[in-house]
């Protein structure tokens, strides 16, 4: 008991050591002081992890029975049988000491693939040189083609595109082997714990069924012509012959020209999220007037957005508000992460005081789509709507239909590499153009170059993860959905759910919300949410 207590005090503590630390390096990012602060702030959070190693170990050792003798008669226990209870489910497949041991000397080479991956692709590779809109010669980075993709100008974008898949694909059998000796490593541990398959590995210390994971391939497979036609549509719009990977970035209405100000930005905020009532608005309003944000731009100040925070203190958001429609989108996520950590922490002991990153992105998804849907209920101009529904479609594009291929290929990797396949630079690429193909359907040409895009995606290192963005925003699509039609009783469900932080699974937790990410519904309505959008807009383009 003392041990669990200590552990928790330590580690509030040390999160507003932390928190502070960094946060104050983000305000200057050129102030040697504060980043020397928050590396001793880095090494003291190691040193703590290193002190308390041998807590959860000890834990494990005793037997179920002996620990619930524990809870029996040591009542002040109570609090920690969550927790406890969470830890013990992983009790089958921990090994005898030696061999954790072992495993525990492989962590760091299990860790050379992602780090020569990251050597390879953040410092080594050099990229070509091309001409951006203005002819303007500049070199190619991963940071510039994130901007060049989305270019009015098709022959920049072809060119950003062919020059950096160009350059991946000179490296393809390093990238292969670095790809494969991840997978392999997951294998391997997956194994040596005596799960049945990497998947498992991943989701059973969370309680998240297979089933989430699997079903959501196939609800997303099951409705990919929605997509298709989404597809066509972006094609006749653009007025091109042929739609090419580098294509589908453009944007369908420009960017609105709108200097939003702080002020009106705040207010559109608040109007929006009023459907959660009078405490989740107070509150709100409490973070907009008390210091929680740090607005705009400076000199040395981090790029961005988050929001972050430490136990027992308010949360705080970076912003970089320039008044678009864009950061006022940014800062409805932010503040929904921030009123989810507020709520949380008001209510949860400091054990349960976090989230799961299943559930992590829920609330700032929610309010995203509160305020969409406001706008869309408050805009009648053709231009604004046409922006609205096109950041609509790309939200669910970018967020749903495209890390489901991401989790797909995922678990098309591993299956093979359980099978004891080679994972082959030929066989990555025609694993990845097939997805493509399927995904986009017949009206974008898979350019060859694409074949070797699986060879720059850093979330593959963590394997299993993605898949948790489409839940994420299909968990908060339905949320929002039912706090706008049912009123109080969703609200009354959701605001419990912000409070229970990680005291329960995640998937218990947005059961209690009101939604059931272990069925295919929740994805399922948003393919009918962008199959009405894509209506919606392919009305206003024809001028209908």
């Amino acid at each position: 008991m003392e041990a669990l207590r200590q552990e928790d005090e330590i580690g509030e503590r040390l999160g507003r050591v932390y928190a502070w630390a960094h946060m104050k390096s983000h305000e200057d990012t050129t102030d040697p002081g504060a980043q020397g602060r928050a590396d001793r702030a880095t090494l003291l959070s190691v040193k703590a992890a290193s002190a308390g190693a041998f807590l959860a170990p000890e834990i494990l050792a005793l037997s179920p029975d002996v620990l619930e003798g524990f809870f029996r008669d040591v009542p002040a226990l109570a609090p920690y049988r969550f927790a406890l209870d969470r830890l013990q489910r992983v009790r089958d497949h921990v090994l005898p000491a030696d061999q954790e041991l072992l495993l525990a000397q492989m962590g760091q080479v299990a860790e050379t693939p992602e780090t020569v991956f990251s050597l390879l692709t953040n410092a080594d590779l050099k990229f070509p040189r091309i001409q951006d809109e203005e002819g303007r010669e500049v070199e190619l980075s991963e940071e510039r083609y994130g901007r060049l993709i989305f270019s009015p100008h098709r022959a920049v974008r072809r060119d950003a595109f062919l020059g950096l898949l160009t350059t991946y694909g000179g490296m393809k059998n390093t990238l292969a082997a670095t790809l494969a000796g991840s997978v392999k490593k997951d294998v391997f541990f997956a194994r040596a714990r005596r799960y049945s398959s990497s998947l498992e590995a991943s989701l059973f210390p969370g309680a998240i069924p297979e089933a989430v994971y699997t079903n959501a391939i196939k609800t997303v497979n099951d409705h990919l012509a929605p997509m298709h036609r989404y597809m066509t549509l972006k094609k006749k719009a653009l007025s091109l012959d042929e739609l090419h990977m580098y294509d589908l970035y453009v944007p369908l209405a420009p960017e609105l020209r709108r200097d939003i100000p702080w002020e009106e930005a705040q207010r559109m905020v608040r109007e929006a999220l009023a459907p959660l009532g009078e405490p989740y608005v107070r509150e709100l309003e409490k973070g907009f007037s008390a210091g929680w944000i740090d607005v705009y731009e400076n000199k040395g100040k981090r790029h961005g957005a988050y929001s972050w925070g430490a136990y027992g203190v308010h949360p705080y958001v970076l912003l970089n508000y320039n008044g678009t429609l864009r950061d006022v989108f940014t800062l409805a996520h932010e503040m929904g992460h921030a009123m989810h950590r507020f709520f949380t922490q008001a209510t949860q002991p400091v054990t349960y005081a976090g989230h799961s990153i299943f559930t992590a992105e829920v609330a700032s998804v929610t309010n995203e789509i509160l305020l969409l849907e406001y706008l869309l209920r408050t805009t009648s101009d053709r231009e604004s709507r046409l922006y609205l529904l096109n950041y609509a479609l790309e939200q669910i594009r970018t967020t749903v239909y495209r890390q489901m291929l991401f989790a797909e290929f995922e678990l098309e990797t591993h299956r093979r590499a359980e099978a004891g396949e080679a994972l082959t630079p030929d066989v990555l690429s025609q694993i990845w153009r097939g997805l493509n193909e399927r995904y986009y359907g017949p009206d974008v040409v898979v350019d060859p170059e694409l074949e070797m895009e699986w060879g720059r995606i850093p979330h593959f290192y963590s394997a299993f993860y993605v898949y948790q963005y489409a839940t994420g925003l299909a968990a908060a699509a339905d949320l929002a959905q039912k706090i706008l039609t049912e009123g109080p009783p969703a609200v009354e469900r959701y605001l419990t759910f912000l409070k229970s932080g990680d005291s329960a699974y995640a998937i218990d937790l947005l059961r209690t919300a009101g939604v059931d990410m272990a069925g295919p519904e929740p994805l399922e309505a948003v393919a009918r949410t962008f199959s009405t959008r894509l209506d919606e807009l392919q009305a206003l383009l024809e001028g209908n």
